[in-house]
């Protein structure tokens, strides 16, 4: 309806544009014949019902024109008119679900949420437990230090040190060694050790090296330092 009320002005408006063309012809032509504008009662009362057309046309298409604009600000028109959707109908089985939701427990029970909780919370301890296996068991690890003495100095030291090397236990790492004088010309092994506390005896150790009669008199332990 807008729309149509829009062509109308446009009509209106091109109507108007028209008759002052028409009138702004007539003049100019009759100027251009050397025809002079006669202001005779005949012309007066032709310019008059001229200009009453005009005035009229532009009182029409002003209010036309406001009547439009109004319309487009509002919205409100014959195509703004919304078709409310009827109501569905209750199906014959509205009864059934009635009943149905009637049997529902909105709120459930403390007793439901309980257990709810304690398997949620037993679940969360089960999962920490096994991301806890998973990580690698902190080794408990200690450096020794052992003073090996000969029997005098006459003792293969080199021999004595590659003797002693010779031992190998699971959680045993062998490290650097020196030869520190003691009296008379005799010199110890000096030699450090990484051992893990849970395999490794520090006593078993001792015996092990002690075992080598002919070059080892005794085993001291040095110096013992947890890692």
């Amino acid at each position: 309806m807008a729309q149509e009320k829009l062509l109308i002005l446009e009509a209106f408006t091109f109507t108007l544009e028209s008759v002052k063309y028409a009138e702004a012809e007539r003049n100019y032509q009759l100027k251009q014949s050397g025809v002079e504008l006669v202001d005779d009662e005949a012309m007066r009362v032709e310019n008059e019902l001229l200009k009453k057309k005009i005035e009229l046309l532009e009182s029409q298409v002003k209010q036309l024109s406001e009547r439009v604009t109004k319309l487009e600000i509002s919205g409100t028109g014959d195509s703004a008119v919304k078709v409310v959707p009827a109501p569905a109908k209750p199906s014959g089985d509205s009864k059934k679900v009635e009943d149905d939701d009637e049997d529902v427990d909105l709120f459930g029970s403390d007793e439901e949420d309980d257990e709810a909780a304690a398997k949620l919370k037993e679940e969360r301890l089960a999962a920490y437990a096994a991301k806890k296996s998973k990580k690698p068991a902190l080794v408990a690890k200690s450096n020794v230090i052992l003073d090996i003495k000969p029997w005098d100095d006459e003792t293969d030291m080199k021999e004595l040190e590659n003797q002693v090397r010779t031992i190998q236990m699971e959680g045993l790492l062998w490290g650097s060694s020196k030869l520190v004088p003691v009296a008379f010309g005799v010199k110890k092994l000096q030699i450090s050790t990484v051992v893990e506390d849970d395999k490794v005896s520090v006593e078993e150790l001792t015996d092990k090296i002690e075992a080598f009669e002919d070059f080892v008199q005794s085993v001291d332990i040095a110096a013992f330092n947890k890692i």
